[in-house]
């Protein structure tokens, strides 16, 4: 059997695997020694230490675990409770304001975490008895809370993205800076979506009742700023130290984790129980993303080694097809992928194996990764699996999984619509990386 077949088997038994439920990333270590002694004998011992210490000395990964508490933090501290209720007041005559109030305190906390199960846990806590208590449709604020919560993966500093940039070999702080205006495209689709519906029918967003009106501007005012202005400020220090080239990501991610870790102290939040539930998160995420990436950074080197990619890159280019169709064809894999699996190994395993298709092509690889991130993020409104959806439930649980569903499939169709934008229009994705880096 060539070594180029044993690869194809060796995919095969991952996907078998992973279906069956046994864990990844020891089925990866497991399915990588077998398969590469198989194919190259002893040398996949020597190959399997090398990948490890190699993602060991990766400095860019340090930032996870700096992000994922900074994220922590924020959340169980309720920090951005203030700014959903000052947006809701500043709009309280306004049909359809929650949506508005969600959307936007979507936005903020997706800069200010990455992480998807924290934003849409928080503004289900937020926002679904409000959206109650208002009468509003539950669908569209099913819809909206999900579709806001999932851009998290998108809006800078994602974790994904930090996790992605070293297996595509792309710089974190390029990708950072193509998703920025991807992500506050698809804010605004699903806002300006969300207004339109309460424009034709207001029953579907009435405004708030006198009773929970402001007694004044100035009480809305002071509200709006002290809920918006800490964590603009923590945004700005992190990420905007990142992009304009003054700290590394991991430095940029220590800055956050800092400034998250004041701003509880100062809004005085800060206790032991949840300092201590903060790290205690933020060591089994970290554990959990960090084993994997070694474990997919092991499987990718042997069947790298074994030659598959390359064979299975000459067996598509030998098919003629317009670069794009293909292009259309990796992200429906994609996508499909992403109903059963997380992103984890989906960015660790299946994309290092479509990179030497892409490159080949002549696409640009900052611009693919934007493509996948954003498709991933629809598939987080994807039923059946949907995990957005579970995460609404278990804090809305008077809201109907169904309606949560249908909610769902009308913004994961602005989703698509939001790809097929980057997809047609690549400088949506690589204009800022361009004026920043003059690349």
């Amino acid at each position: 059997m060539s070594p180029e077949t044993i690869g194809i088997w060796m995919i095969v038994s991952l996907l078998t695997g992973i279906f069956i439920g046994f864990p990844i990333a020891f089925t990866l270590i497991i399915l990588g020694i077998l398969f590469g002694y198989a194919g190259f004998g002893d040398t996949v011992f020597h190959l399997m230490v090398f990948q490890f210490f190699q993602v060991m000395r990766e400095q860019t990964l340090a930032s996870v675990p700096l992000f994922v508490f900074m994220g922590l933090l924020l959340e169980q501290a309720g920090l951005l409770e203030r700014l959903f209720r000052s947006v809701q007041l500043a709009l309280a005559r306004v049909h359809g304001s929650l949506f508005i109030a969600v959307m936007f305190c979507a936005t903020i906390f997706a800069a200010a975490t990455g992480i998807v199960g924290a934003s849409v846990t928080l503004l289900g806590i937020m926002a679904a008895k409000a959206m109650d208590r208002s009468k509003y449709d539950v669908q569209l604020s099913a819809g909206i809370i999900t579709a806001g919560g999932t851009l998290g993966i998108l809006i800078p500093p994602s974790v994904m993205l930090v996790v992605m940039g070293p297996v595509i070999g792309v710089p974190v702080t390029d990708l950072f800076a193509a998703a920025i205006l991807p992500g506050l495209a698809l804010a605004g689709i699903y806002t300006g979506y969300a207004m339109v519906r309460c424009w034709l029918n207001p029953a579907l967003g009435p405004a708030l009742p006198e009773a929970e009106h402001a007694d004044s501007g100035m009480e809305v005012l002071k509200e709006f700023l002290q809920g918006l202005v800490p964590p603009a400020v923590l945004v700005l220090a992190s990420l905007g130290s990142i992009l304009f080239g003054f700290a590394t990501p991991t430095e940029g991610a220590a800055v956050g984790a800092a400034g998250s870790l004041l701003l509880t102290i100062v809004y005085r939040r800060l206790t032991w129980k949840l300092l201590y539930g903060s790290v205690l998160k933020t060591l089994e995420v970290s554990c959990l993303i960090l084993f994997l990436v070694a474990s997919s950074n092991f499987f990718g080197a042997v069947f790298s080694r074994l030659g598959t990619p390359m064979m299975m890159t000459q067996a598509l280019l030998g098919l003629d097809m317009p670069p794009m169709f293909v292009l259309v064809l990796l992200m429906a894999v994609i996508f499909l992928l992403a109903w059963p699996l997380e992103w984890v190994p989906i960015v660790l395993i299946f994309l290092p194996i479509m990179l030497p298709m892409v490159k080949e092509l002549g696409f640009n690889v900052t611009w693919f990764g934007i493509l996948v991130a954003v498709n991933l993020q629809t598939a987080w409104l994807s039923p059946p699996v949907a995990l957005s959806a579970y995460f609404l439930k278990g804090v809305a649980p008077q809201w109907a999984l169904s309606d949560i569903y249908k909610g769902m499939l009308q913004f994961m169709i602005l989703q698509a619509t939001g790809l097929v934008l980057v997809m047609t229009f690549p400088q949506l994705a690589l204009w800022l990386p361009g004026v920043l880096y003059s690349k």
